[in-house]
């Protein structure tokens, strides 16, 4: 690297944080969040995430801060926040946008902006370029320049983080792509992919998780069928896997912001230019709707019971959306949820990773402390989280009244040889 970039990373969540704290240990970072109160938690060198440690706070030269002033003694600016969808579906650039406003009025000539937000292809082109040349009067291409190198953190993934995933990067303008390159595998032990243009890398980021998302669907599509059957997938899959080239996916609930979110992005483009995507959105549709299918799945077995369906208690574990993580966005247990509310089901929820005042705030819904459960007729085990998992059967029958009762089983985490007895277990 002929010399050391400048680098500010804009948006310090599950994936602007790791990003900062790998170029933190080669020399100074400045690391930008509009929250105050998420400056202040790292600054007191810790994550309310979990995705990362104190000790790994402590040792990264981060210039923790909320003024956006200070962006510019940067020359090579990192952004990574939200790129959500609307009650609509519909990609929301806001975050992405209003960062672009808020950084094009510090840019200066020579500096480079690279985004890792996931976007439709041709968004950092269109959408995000000319928002930093209006509000700082530069021309991009010859005063300052753009990137994009799509994020691939995994959250709650301690193995594959943001070294150790080879990163794709991209770049336009004469020579930029080296220097992109060269930043970015100064960190990345895993090495960098060169992609020819910006839109190939956008393309790259949204089916990455648009294909995981199909692959989810039709593991999904499968359990119903085979549930109608009476057939348990589980069986189904492990006899499929003896085959070696089998995808070894498994059905689920399918939320947060990437895989529940990504190909979202993907039609909405391809809607602008003029054709509508039956395979990816039968899939999105598939996905989206099996939290209402394992609720209506729990309602049929406690009929089957005999239980009093609207008198009926139903403990919900796990809100966030997937095992081992603080997030709640996107979460697809509030499915469960609201489907049971329409049988004026009494409903308890339980998590101890989620934060209960974003579960109230953007939800309302109230997470209850074990201790304070009453016992229920049914129990759904909705997220694997790891305490969860080492509990097992006799945190479920602890909840059950007289320990008995319906459990649905969504990830497949209790030892179906050893149900204990008076408990009807359904899976997934």
């Amino acid at each position: 690297m002929t010399r050391r970039r400048k680098i500010s990373v804009i948006g310090l969540g599950y994936v602007g944080l790791p990003v900062a704290i790998a170029f933190g240990k080669l020399g100074r970072v400045i690391g930008f969040d509009i929250n105050e109160r998420r400056i202040a938690e790292l600054r007191a060198h810790h994550d309310g995430t979990r995705e990362v440690s104190g000790d790994a706070l402590k040792a990264a030269d981060i210039m923790l801060t909320s003024n956006p002033n200070d962006l510019k003694e940067a020359d090579f600016h990192v952004v990574a926040v939200p790129t959500p969808i609307n009650a609509a579906k519909q990609p929301d650039l806001g975050a992405l946008l209003g960062a672009s406003r808020l950084l094009g009025s510090r840019l200066k000539r020579g500096d480079i902006v690279v985004y890792e937000s996931t976007v439709y292809p041709s968004a950092t082109e269109d959408d995000c370029l000319p928002v930093l040349e209006r509000e700082s009067g530069l021309q991009g291409g010859k005063d300052f320049f753009i990137g994009y190198s799509p994020e691939r953190i995994n959250p709650g993934d301690r193995e594959h983080n943001f070294t150790s995933i080879k990163k794709v990067v991209s770049a336009a303008g004469d020579g930029i792509l080296d220097i992109v390159a060269e930043v970015y595998g100064s960190v990345v032990t895993a090495g960098v992919h060169r992609a020819p243009s910006i839109k190939v890398a956008e393309a790259a980021k949204v089916i990455e998780n648009t294909q995981r998302d199909l692959n989810i669907a039709l593991m999904n599509e499968l359990a119903i069928i085979f549930k109608k059957m009476d057939i348990d997938t589980g069986d189904v899959l492990a006899a499929a896997s003896s085959k070696w080239n089998f995808l070894p996916f498994r059905p689920g609930l399918v939320g947060g912001h990437c895989i529940g979110v990504d190909p979202y992005y993907l039609t909405h483009k391809a809607s602008i230019m003029g054709y509508i995507p039956q395979v990816i959105l039968a899939g999105r549709s598939i996905n989206d709707g099996m939290g209402k299918f394992v609720a209506s799945e729990v309602v049929k077995a406690m009929i089957c019971e005999g239980s009093l369906i609207n008198r009926s208690v139903v403990s919900i574990l796990g809100f966030t959306f997937k095992e081992n993580v603080t997030d709640t966005r996107n979460t697809r247990v509030i499915d469960i949820i609201k489907e049971l509310q329409e049988y004026q089901i009494q409903i308890q929820i339980h998590d101890p990773m989620a934060d209960g005042e974003e579960a109230k705030q953007e939800y309302g819904v109230i997470l209850s402390p074990e201790a304070s459960m009453q016992q229920a007729e049914a129990v759904i085990l909705a997220v694997a989280h790891r305490v969860y998992v080492e509990r097992g059967w006799n945190l479920v029958q602890s909840l059950l009244k007289g320990g008995r009762g319906i459990v649905f089983d969504v990830n497949r985490i209790l030892d179906r040889t050893s149900v204990p007895e008076g408990i009807r277990l359904v899976r997934l």
